[in-house]
């Protein structure tokens, strides 16, 4: 259709919707919406979106039909695409100091290496974009479209540091093209990868006084720790978080929360949960997190999950289990975390034993303490020999989007086969862990 793109295949029309009662099937291809050629999903929410809509459809035999449809504003045609973002995804074009992808071991699945920076999945996934490899005519597209909220990786508004963490030449604009964004009204939420002597200390302090200027558009700024696994030969040589490093850390970014929260009403930057688990702190308050803009980034998980683990818990009587044995699966930072949350259960349900397992990373290296990068191997190698009970728990993110896979390839019906347990996948919620616990 488009020299170079995909053609918007239709893989599927949702049951009694307006695509189907007008006569699009599955395996049509959509071509123009008003005469406007459709190039991708953004294009494709903003045409759909008027009340009348002439569409053009080529169908299996090769024919072009036109449909004309008359709809509410907004109203959805009830259309899947066989690709979620129609043409080809933008790859990454840096080499970020900090890349967790090149610091993957070889022989893992292809898709795994696969470098995303593309705007429309940080609008329609939240994944977070560098806007390095877009062309001011992308900038303009954002801006016409309403894509919006989007997610940017940020980590300095230093024009030369940038261009050196993400050795790309065209980093350096970082800040123009954020000024340009927030002033159209676009909403952005930023994302800093912090790395000891490189971007903390005096340049995060620049950092997060140039971006908290462009609040409300640009809404908050997560702060994560760099993530090293033990394949990073002939890479930049970076230095982890330590627990006097990350409460200099907590102790900085607490200042700037109680200076902008006097000044805009907002703490606006926010530390994701490692930083105080590296740093043997307690973590903040639930309310602490405001509207948890960051979660996905690892920012105020754990006050999320306790929050709905003890609304939960009361819900519940005072019951006996006669004598169950279960067992929960977890990373290294969080085992402390959950042990307190599963002995307050213990407490609720009298003869119920929960045994918490911390797994180690020898996949990736030891320094990778997190619940979702775990492998089946670890767990398997970890656990081999333990008596697990009736049944053990295991969080989703330990695995690949709505699959049973492990990142290692490791199925749960492996760990099932290997460890002779019944393995119940819970979502990272406090309210669902609860929940498989009683099930």
């Amino acid at each position: 259709m488009f020299e170079g793109s995909y053609e918007n295949i239709i893989s599927e029309v949702s049951p009694q919707s307006i695509a189907e009662n007008i006569g699009i099937q599955k395996g049509d291809v959509l071509l123009k919406i008003n005469g406007q050629p459709i190039e991708d999903i953004i294009e494709y929410m903003f045409y759909i979106a008027d009340e009348y809509l002439e569409i053009e459809i080529k169908k299996s035999d090769g024919k072009v039909k036109t449909y004309k449809i008359y709809k509410e504003y907004d109203e959805d045609l009830g259309i899947i695409f066989e690709n979620p973002i129609i043409d080809k995804a933008k790859s990454c074009r840096n080499q970020c100091i900090f890349c967790f992808i090149d610091q993957l071991p070889p022989h893992m699945r292809e898709t795994l290496y696969f470098k995303d920076d593309d705007s429309r999945l940080s609008f329609l996934q939240g994944n977070f974009i560098t806007l390095t490899n877009m062309s001011d005519e992308d900038i303009e597209k954002i801006i016409r479209y309403r894509i919006s909220p989007i997610n940017v990786s940020i980590h300095t508004t230093d024009p030369d540091l940038r261009v050196r963490m993400l050795n790309n030449k065209r980093a350096g604009n970082i800040y123009e093209r954020l000024q340009k964004l927030t002033k159209a009204g676009i909403r952005i939420n930023g994302q800093i990868v912090l790395c000891p002597h490189v971007n903390d200390g005096e340049n995060l302090d620049r950092t997060i006084g140039d971006l908290a200027s462009l609040y409300p558009s640009l809404e908050s700024v997560a702060v994560v720790p760099v993530g090293v696994t033990r394949f990073r030969e002939n890479l930049y040589p970076l230095e982890t978080y330590r627990e006097d490093t990350a409460r200099k850390v907590i102790e900085q970014i607490e200042n700037w929360q109680q200076k902008l929260y006097g000044k805009i009403h907002t703490r606006f930057v926010f530390l994701s949960d490692e930083f105080y688990v590296i740093a043997k702190k307690t973590l903040p308050p639930y309310e602490a997190y405001e509207d948890f803009l960051q979660i996905e980034n690892g920012v105020g998980l754990m006050a999320m999950f306790a929050h709905e683990f003890y609304d939960r818990l009361q819900e519940i009587p005072f019951i006996e289990a006669h004598g169950k044995e279960i067992a929960v699966v977890t990373g290294v930072s969080a085992a402390p975390f959950i042990s307190r949350l599963c002995k307050e259960i213990e407490k609720r349900i009298k003869n119920l034993r929960i045994d918490v397992y911390p797994i180690e990373n020898h996949f990736f290296g030891t320094t990778i303490t997190v619940a979702g990068l775990v492998t089946g191997q670890d767990i398997i190698k970890q656990l081999k020999d333990k008596e697990l009970g009736e049944k053990m728990i295991i969080p989703e993110s330990m695995l690949k989007a709505g699959e049973t896979i492990f990142l290692d390839d490791v199925t749960v019906e492996d760990l099932e086969r290997e460890l002779h347990v019944k393995i119940v996948v819970s979502k990272v919620s406090g309210r669902s862990f609860v929940d498989k616990i009683l099930e």
